[in-house]
């Protein structure tokens, strides 16, 4: 017992000796469980909304003011036609619209039937699931309260025709594997390239590598191709299983898939990179691309929980993920079949990324090799 205890005292006298390693396995949890906590969340609120209120009465403008009223619902924009609709959904800047019909005030006021139309973006099946049901309560509620003409009780008036665009079974699969293929992609070369570097420091061979005719660039560009190489490999495999193992429907352009997935590959492979330039061993190398990076980014890009749904003081962090953008750019290609026209935007934020961190981290491994 008194040298098992040497040997624990000696372990955490290590741990202690290397401030960084203890920072992480101390600080990082609380910092993360303090973030985290707030952005995991199943419950859906501010869905955006988007109407398109052909009648323009008093009744049609109550109803969106019940929906507007709504904690779980947020009326982004009016729209004038219906052709409007797919330009908010494709983009994702709405996830519902709400249609109201030429006459629907006129129907009320006689006492009859009528229907309005709740077209949903059905790429996140789940959270579709839950905003359709509060549609359709909201609805069912408002409808109840409406009285006939001569003031007596009837049976509601109002009911909704729901249509689910993309995913029309709102199947979770459709939704979940494109992001998991996103998932795997930055897991493996993160931490493969995490490690480059700092295994070379560990063995002995950094100092070898240095006074051999290699130049700086070939050493890094000779690291990290190997690992690219393994990721297009895994784009390609993890693809061919989605299609034709579980039948999500690819309904993009294949070609923009894989030049997408070449640019992500970048960023995964520059931020791996990086953190091999600022730790000290391999052990230090995983523990902070998992704490700091990986586990962050896969809470925070939307990969689990909506972003529509965390605190507004989190939303914004979300920017600074570039999970979020590729899952955005996969979900585009996979569910709705858009392009570069819809899809610039995050591609654009992506790409920026990746170069970034690139640039960044050779630049700081140039430093670590002179």
């Amino acid at each position: 017992m008194k040298r098992l205890g040497h040997i624990i005292r000696k372990e955490f006298l290590e741990l202690r000796q290397d401030p960084r390693l203890f920072g992480i396995v101390i600080i990082a949890p609380i910092v993360q469980l303090t973030m985290l906590g707030y952005a995991a969340t199943t419950d859906v609120r501010n869905v955006p909304l988007v109407v398109v209120d052909q009648d323009r009465s008093s009744e049609s403008r109550e109803l969106v003011n019940r929906f507007d009223a709504s904690p779980s619902f947020d009326v982004i924009d009016g729209l004038t036609s219906t052709d409007d609709v797919d330009g908010y959904l494709n983009t994702g800047k709405a996830w519902m619209a709400l249609d109201i019909p030429n006459g629907y005030g006129e129907q009320i006021r006689a006492g009859r039937a009528t229907t309005v139309q709740v077209v949903a973006d059905g790429t996140d099946a789940n959270s579709t699931n839950v905003a359709l049901g509060y549609a359709s309560t909201l609805v069912a509620s408002y409808a109840r309260e409406l009285v006939s003409p001569t003031g007596e009780p009837q049976p509601p008036l109002v009911s909704a025709d729901v249509r689910v665009w993309f995913n029309p079974q709102l199947e979770s699969k459709d939704f979940m594997i494109p992001g998991i293929l996103a998932l795997l992609l930055l897991v493996v070369t993160t931490n493969l390239s995490s490690m480059s570097i700092v295994r070379e420091k560990e063995l002995g061979t950094l100092e070898q590598l240095n006074v051999t005719p290699i130049s700086r660039w070939e050493l890094i560009v000779g690291k990290l191709l190997p690992y690219a190489f393994i990721g297009v490999i895994d784009v390609l495999l993890v693809t061919l299983v989605a299609l034709w193992w579980f039948e999500v429907p690819l309904r993009g352009s294949f070609l923009l898939l894989f030049a997408m997935s070449v640019v992500y590959l970048m960023t995964t492979l520059g931020l791996g990179l990086f953190v091999s330039t600022i730790s000290a061993t391999q052990q230090q190398a995983m523990m902070t691309a998992s704490f700091f990076f990986l586990i962050p980014m896969v809470f925070l890009s939307g990969f689990v929980f909506p972003i529509e749904n965390m605190p507004t003081v989190i939303q914004p962090v979300t920017y600074l993920i570039p999970l979020r953008y590729f899952l955005v750019i996969l979900r585009g290609i996979f569910l709705k079949g858009v392009g570069l026209e819809i899809l610039w935007p995050d591609a654009l934020a992506l790409l920026a990324w990746g170069v970034g961190i690139l640039v960044l981290a050779t630049l700081r491994s140039s430093k670590r090799l002179a």
